[in-house]
C-alpha cells in the first residue's frame, strides 16, 4: 500500500509521535453543572420508578381512607394561669417566679399528657366497665378476650387490666394544643363516638384540675410532717430550757416580777430584790427631803405651819370680823360702850386662842422633825442591807441571763416554726389557677378520615419515598452517566458518545453504513477526535476495547472502520474476540478462516483478509476459536501480522476482547499503536473502568481516549447532543447467530 507502516519499537510497541500521556498525567476536569440540571437528569433517568412510588402512594393512601372508621373530635379549652389565686395573704412553700414562664407552661403541656391524669379520668368515668368505650375504639368485645363477659361480672384482676387497657387508649387518642402566645390550652380527644369523645375531653380538663390541687396539697405533706417533728423537738427543747432557768432562780433567790420582751428576746427582767431596792430608796429620798425642811425650819424658828393652819386661819378670820365691828363702833361710841367692851374681849379671848394654836403648832414640827430624822435612819439602813441582797444576785443573774437566752432562743425557734406550719397550712388551700373556658361539645360530623388531606399526604408521602428510592439507585449505581464525566473520574480524554437507538441489532449495520445516519453522523464524530489523537491523523492501527462484554466495542469497532473507509482509505477490520466473534455478523459473512489461523501457523494472509460489501474495507473473521487464545497471542505473531497487513492497508481496525477476567487485550495492545476504549453509559462502575485501565498501563499501552455508548441525551445533565431518538441495540456476548 501506499503508507508504510510504522516501525515497532524495543518493546514491541509502535511509536507514536504524540503518545497520549497516562491518566496519572492527564488533569482532571472539575464539573461545574448547575444542581437544577443534575436532579433534572436523575429525575428523567428514574421517572418511572418515581411515577410508580407515587402511584402506589396515592392508591394506599385512597385505600385507607376508604377502610377507615369514621373518627370524632371533641375539645375542651382551658386557661392555665402563671399565678394561682391566693385566698389568703400567706405565702406557699414553692416561690412565685415569673421568668420562666416557657418552661412553667410546657411543664404544665407535659402534666397534661401524664398517665395519673389518664388513669383518674379512667376511674372517673369507670371506663372498665364502658364496653362502648372500647367499641369506640375498634376493640370488639366478642373478638377481645379481656372484653368478654364470660356469663358474669369481671374479676378484680379483670378490672385492673381493663383499666390499664383504657389508659393506653386515653393517652393514646388524647392531643394537648397550645394557643399561641396565650395561656389558653385546647384539649382534643378523639374515637369512634362522638358523645364519649365530649365526655373524656370535659373529664380530662376537670381531672387535671383535680389533680393539680391534689400536688399542690401533696406538696406540703413532706413539709409539714417535717415541720410536726421539729416542733415536738422544739418544745422539748423549751421545756428542758425554763425548767432549768426556774431552778436556778429558786436556788438563788432571784425571784422575776416581769419580763420585758423585745423582738422575741428578753430585754429586761426586774427582781423582787430590785424592786424593793428601788422602793426602798425613793422612801429614803423623801424622808430625807422632810428632815431637811423640818430642820430647817426649826433652825429659823418657823417651825409649824402657821399660815395654812385651818384652825389658825378660821380664828385669825374670825378676828378680823370682830375687829372691824369694833371700828364701826368706834366711829359712833367710845371705848367704854358696852358693846365696844364686848367686842374687846371677844378679840382678846382670840387673840389667846390664835397664840396657844401657834404654841401646839411649833411643837407638832419638832415632833416631826425627829420623826423624820428616825425614819430616815431606819430606811437607810434598809437600803443598805437590800444593796448588798442584790449585789449577791446580780451575780447570780450572769448564769441565770444565759438560761434565758437559751429559754428565749428555743421558744422564738419554736414559734418561728409553728407559725411556718400554720402558713404552709393555709396556703395549701389557695385556688385552683386552671379554669375551664369552654366545655367540650359533641360533635356533628367526623373529623377524619379526610380524603384530600390523607390524598395530600400520601402525594407528599410518594414524593419523599421516590426521592429515597432514586437516592439509592442513584447511589447504587456507580457507571458513568455523563460524557463529561469520563475525563474526570477516568483521566481519558472523550472521543465521543455514541446515543442509544431503538433499532434490531441486524439494521445496526444499515444504519451505520448510511452517512446521512445521525448513529453514522456520532462515529464520523469519534473519527475526526481520533485523529485529533496523533500529529499524523487517524492512528495507523488501534485496537477497540472495553471492560466487559455486551458494551459496544464490536459495534464501534466496525462503525469506525466503515467511517475510516468511507474518507478514501483502505481499512481492514481484524476480529481479535476468538471467545466470541461477532464482526463476520454486522458484514453477514462467514467465519471459517482468519486471525486464530494466522496465529496457530497460517502464513498466507490472502485467503485470511475477505473483501466486505463496504468500499475499502476488508474484514478478517476471528476463525476456530482456540483451546487458548491467551497463549497463542503470547508470540510475536500478531506483531509480524500488523506489520504485514499495515504494508497493505492504510490502517489496521482490531475488536478485542474485554480487559476484566480476560488476558488478550493487554497482549494485544503490544502490537498496535493505541487503544481506543468504549465505555457504556451508566454500565461498568468507575473503580471496574479505572482498573482495566491500570492493566492497559501497566501493559505501556497508548489510550487515545474513550467512546461512551448507549447514551440518552435526555438523562445528561450537561453534554448537549440533542439525538432525538434512542440507540437500545443490545449485544450479548459469546452470541454466534447475531452479530454484536
Amino acid at each position: 500500500m501506499n503508507n508504510a507502516a510504522p516501525s515497532p519499537s524495543d518493546d514491541g510497541r509502535t511509536l507514536m509521535d504524540d503518545p497520549a500521556p497516562s491518566p496519572e498525567k492527564r488533569p482532571r476536569m472539575a464539573s461545574e453543572t448547575p444542581l437544577i440540571r443534575e436532579y433534572w437528569a436523575i429525575l428523567l433517568r428514574q421517572k418511572w420508578v418515581v411515577a410508580g412510588i407515587v402511584a402506589l402512594a396515592l392508591l394506599a393512601g385512597l385505600a385507607l381512607t376508604l377502610m377507615a372508621t369514621p373518627q370524632y373530635s371533641s375539645s375542651a379549652r382551658i386557661e392555665i394561669s402563671r399565678q394561682q389565686q391566693q385566698i389568703t395573704n400567706v405565702e406557699g412553700i414553692e416561690k412565685s417566679d415569673r421568668t420562666f414562664d416557657q418552661e412553667f407552661y410546657e411543664t404544665q403541656y407535659e402534666l397534661l399528657r401524664t398517665r395519673a391524669v389518664a388513669e383518674r379520668v379512667a376511674r372517673e368515668l369507670r371506663l372498665a366497665n364502658n364496653l362502648a368505650f372500647f367499641a369506640a375504639h375498634g376493640l370488639d368485645p366478642d373478638n377481645t378476650p379481656l372484653l368478654a363477659s364470660n356469663g358474669g361480672a369481671p374479676s378484680r384482676e379483670e378490672l385492673q387490666n381493663r383499666e390499664k387497657l383504657a389508659v393506653g387508649l386515653l393517652l393514646g387518642n388524647i392531643s394537648i394544643s397550645p394557643v399561641v402566645r396565650s395561656a389558653l390550652v385546647d384539649i382534643g380527644y378523639t374515637s369512634g363516638n362522638p358523645t364519649i369523645s365530649a365526655q373524656i375531653a370535659n373529664a380530662w380538663s376537670e381531672q387535671f384540675i383535680a389533680e393539680s390541687i391534689d400536688r399542690r396539697y401533696e406538696s406540703t405533706a413532706d413539709a409539714r410532717k417535717f415541720l410536726e417533728r421539729r416542733l415536738l423537738e422544739l418544745q422539748e427543747d423549751v421545756q428542758d430550757s425554763e425548767r432549768q432557768l426556774v431552778t436556778y432562780a429558786n436556788e438563788n433567790d432571784i425571784v422575776v416580777l416581769e419580763r420585758v420582751e423585745q423582738d422575741g428576746k428578753t430585754v429586761a427582767s426586774p427582781t423582787l430584790a430590785s424592786r424593793n431596792l428601788s422602793a426602798m430608796n425613793e422612801a429614803l429620798n423623801e424622808a430625807v427631803a422632810q428632815r431637811v425642811l423640818l430642820e430647817s425650819q426649826a433652825r429659823t424658828g418657823a417651825g409649824g405651819d402657821t399660815v395654812t393652819n385651818p384652825a389658825i386661819t378660821t380664828l385669825r378670820a374670825r378676828r378680823s370680823e370682830l375687829q372691824a365691828q369694833y371700828a364701826q363702833l368706834m366711829v359712833q361710841f367710845e371705848p367704854g360702850y358696852p358693846a365696844a367692851r364686848v367686842l374687846q374681849e371677844q378679840i382678846a379671848a382670840l387673840d389667846q386662842s390664835i397664840a396657844r394654836e401657834e404654841a401646839r403648832v411649833r411643837g407638832s414640827a419638832n415632833d416631826q422633825y425627829r420623826a423624820a430624822v428616825e425614819r430616815e435612819e431606819t430606811l437607810r439602813a434598809r437600803v443598805n442591807a437590800l444593796t448588798g441582797q442584790l449585789r449577791n444576785q446580780e451575780r447570780a443573774r450572769i448564769q441565770y441571763n444565759i438560761y434565758q437566752n437559751e429559754v428565749d432562743t428555743n421558744r422564738e425557734l419554736y414559734e418561728g416554726v409553728l407559725q411556718r406550719y400554720r402558713e404552709i397550712g393555709v396556703a395549701s388551700v389557695a385556688a385552683s389557677n386552671i379554669s375551664v373556658v369552654d366545655e367540650a361539645q359533641v360533635p356533628g360530623g367526623p373529623s377524619s378520615p379526610n380524603l384530600p388531606l390523607n390524598m395530600l399526604i400520601a402525594l407528599f408521602a410518594g414524593f419523599a419515598l421516590a426521592g429515597a428510592a432514586v437516592f439509592t439507585l442513584e447511589q447504587l449505581d456507580e457507571g458513568i452517566r455523563d460524557p463529561s464525566d469520563i475525563t474526570a473520574l477516568t483521566g481519558l480524554p472523550l472521543l465521543g458518545a455514541i446515543p442509544t437507538t431503538d433499532e434490531e441489532e441486524e439494521d445496526i449495520g444499515q444504519i451505520i453504513q448510511d452517512p446521512k445516519s445521525e448513529l453514522s453522523e456520532a462515529y464520523l464524530t469519534v473519527r475526526s477526535n481520533l485523529a485529533m489523537s496523533t500529529n499524523h491523523g487517524v492512528p495507523h492501527s488501534f485496537m477497540v476495547t472495553s471492560s466487559r462484554p455486551a458494551e459496544g466495542k464490536s459495534t464501534t469497532s466496525y462503525a469506525l472502520a466503515c467511517v475510516i473507509a468511507r474518507t478514501g482509505k483502505k481499512v481492514v477490520l481484524i476480529d481479535a474476540d476468538m471467545r466470541s466473534p461477532s464482526i463476520h455478523g454486522l458484514f453477514d459473512m462467514a467465519n471459517e478462516l482468519g486471525f486464530s489461523d494466522y496465529l496457530t501457523g497460517h502464513e498466507d494472509l490472502g485467503p485470511l483478509v475477505q473483501q466486505t460489501n463496504v468500499p475499502n474495507l476488508w474484514l478478517m473473521s476471528a476463525g476456530r476459536t482456540p483451546p487458548s487464545a491467551a497463549e497463542l497471542l503470547s508470540t510475536d505473531r500478531t506483531r509480524e501480522m500488523v506489520a504485514k497487513l499495515r504494508e497493505q492497508f492504510d490502517h489496521v481496525v482490531m475488536d478485542a476482547p474485554p480487559l476484566l477476567g480476560l488476558a488478550e487485550a493487554p497482549l494485544l495492545s503490544r502490537a498496535l499503536d493505541g487503544v481506543v476504549y468504549v465505555i457504556e453509559a451508566r454500565g461498568v462502575p468507575t473503580r471496574g473502568i479505572n482498573m482495566s485501565l491500570e492493566r492497559l498501563h501497566d501493559s505501556n499501552t497508548n489510550v487515545f481516549g474513550a467512546v461512551m455508548t448507549k447514551f440518552s441525551g435526555k438523562e445528561s445533565s450537561q453534554y448537549g447532543y440533542g439525538y432525538g431518538y434512542g440507540y437500545g441495540y443490545g449485544l450479548s456476548y459469546g452470541r454466534e447467530e447475531k452479530p454484536a
